[in-house]
């Protein structure tokens, strides 16, 4: 499959593994790009810059010569600009900045041989995104895992863009396997930015008991709100809320977050779910397409899965 982000970085196969900060280190960043899409590093609020240094080692020495990327956050590098100055010394092929004002860090990581990606929760976000001058725009709709905006689906954000702004764009949210690449490449979008696919892959960090219940779940059990920050009290910007899996600690507290977040006990049952990995409280990020996951794949089977695009859509073309 040729397209602009399989030509820019010489992939097999017009994917992104989006950086999710807790599931995305080197190991499984270096699966993916190995088997021929691109893998990324995801780092959160507290990572060190040592830590991305350390997994952009792992991830080069799986993926070998095969490009791969880390992802940041625009409202963390504001506070701890280690992070992008860990992204400028280890220079990796590709880096997505996002959630929050991109501008002061697309010139320097361009300027560094590094290209840029940011994720866009709104047709505004995306026209604002490249008159900062970013290379790719990843339309990311609602049905997406993780933190972004809850505001526009999928299909009509990226038509949107598409029809509306002039670089490379992706699509992400709830994109979980071929045919979900397929409509997204047919719609004109450069390729598909995907993340709960790769959740329960062996390589991802995701714990035996989250992952679990990740293959347990249905397109159903995904719930969006800001419950889970209040409760470890991150300062993920209130615009940005996150899709998780319902478990008790969602249903106690959602619509009472003003008294979540003065409530001691809860932020330390939260806190302490998340050391003893207890998904009945902790967060477990995952979008829409958690139902598609019947099972253990390893981050090649799922790139192999979603190359099968190629053969819907040449199928679609005969049909028509």
């Amino acid at each position: 499959m040729i397209t602009a982000l399989t030509s820019r970085f010489g992939a097999r196969v017009p994917v992104v593994q989006a950086p999710m900060a807790g599931a995305a280190s080197g190991r499984l960043a270096g699966s993916v790009s190995a088997a021929g899409a691109l893998g990324m590093v995801g780092v959160g609020p507290a990572t060190t810059a040592d830590w991305i240094r350390e997994q952009h080692a792992v991830a080069r020495g799986i993926a070998g010569d095969s490009p791969f990327g880390i992802g940041v956050m625009a409202w963390v590098l504001d506070d701890k600009p280690e992070q992008l100055h860990a992204l400028l010394d280890t220079r990796p092929a590709f880096a997505s900045v996002s959630f929050g004002d991109v501008r002061p860090y697309v010139k320097p990581l361009q300027e560094a041989g590094i290209t840029v990606f940011s994720q866009v929760g709104t047709l505004a976000e995306a026209l604002a995104a490249e008159e900062a001058g970013v290379d790719v725009v990843v339309a990311r709709g609602a049905e997406g895992g993780g933190h972004g905006r809850d505001a526009v689906g999928t299909l009509p954000l990226l038509q949107l863009v598409l029809d509306h702004v002039h670089v490379p764009v992706l699509a992400a949210g709830g994109i979980s396997g071929p045919r979900g690449l397929a409509a997204v490449l047919a719609a004109g979008a450069a390729g598909a930015w995907v993340g709960t696919a790769f959740l329960a892959c062996p390589e991802s960090m995701t714990a035996d008991v989250g992952r679990d219940r990740l293959l347990a779940a249905s397109e159903t059990s995904t719930v969006y709100g800001r419950v889970f920050d209040v409760g470890q009290r991150t300062a993920w910007p209130e615009q940005f809320g996150g899709r998780a899996l319902r478990n008790a600690y969602f249903d106690r507290w959602v619509g009472r977050e003003p008294e979540l977040a003065h409530d001691d006990a809860a932020h330390e049952a939260v806190l302490a779910a998340r050391r003893e990995l207890d998904p009945d409280i902790a967060p477990l990020y995952a979008g829409q397409g958690v139902g598609a996951l019947t099972d253990v794949r390893s981050a090649a089977e799922v790139v192999q899965a979603l190359a099968e695009a190629e053969d819907l859509l040449r199928w679609a073309t005969r049909r028509s």
